[in-house]
């Protein structure tokens, strides 16, 4: 009978200590829209950053809503078949995942495990903005005396841009 008891005990610690695996919540820095902001993340599997829909529309001004995920004028559908994961209630908290959002529209993303560090890069379409006005990105480079030249500082003058990559 002690048998059974200590396996039903060892089987209880065993789903608790996964159950507060999901659930566990420790404090990140997330960058987006270049601003960092402190934010408390769920570790509910290790390649997603899970935060609470305040922490979503604190750090990123996007804001779950029937019709997506929206900020001001934008609004991101998310895929119904693919609802739980974007979204996770634990007990009253309401859980999103920032990293399955970004991989949806095409942001791209990076971790530092070390440092607690999430960065959120500029949208595909912010990433392009400058394809609509047929304006170079402006850009820094030195000279082969290693002085740095602008872009910018060619602006109004005619310029001719040789470029060469190896791949």
């Amino acid at each position: 009978m002690q048998k059974y008891f200590f396996l039903a005990g060892a089987m209880l610690f065993c789903c608790a200590a996964v159950h507060n695996a999901h659930a566990e919540a420790r404090r990140v820095t997330l960058i987006y829209d270049e601003k960092a902001t402190e934010v408390e993340a769920a570790t509910m599997n290790a390649k997603d950053l899970w935060i609470t829909k305040k922490d979503l529309a604190a750090a990123t001004r996007f804001v779950v809503k029937p019709q997506g995920v929206c900020r001001d004028e934008l609004c991101f559908p998310l895929p119904k078949a693919r609802k739980a994961q974007f979204l996770n209630k634990q007990g009253k908290v309401e859980w999103f995942n920032l990293s399955e959002f970004a991989r949806l529209i095409k942001q791209p993303t990076a971790f530092d495990d070390k440092h607690s560090i999430y960065y959120f890069g500029p949208r595909l379409d912010a990433q392009n903005a400058h394809l609509n006005s047929l304006e170079a990105p402006n850009f820094t480079l030195p000279d082969l005396n290693g002085k740095p030249h602008s872009l910018a500082d060619f602006r109004g003058k005619k310029v001719l841009l040789i470029t060469w990559a190896s791949w």
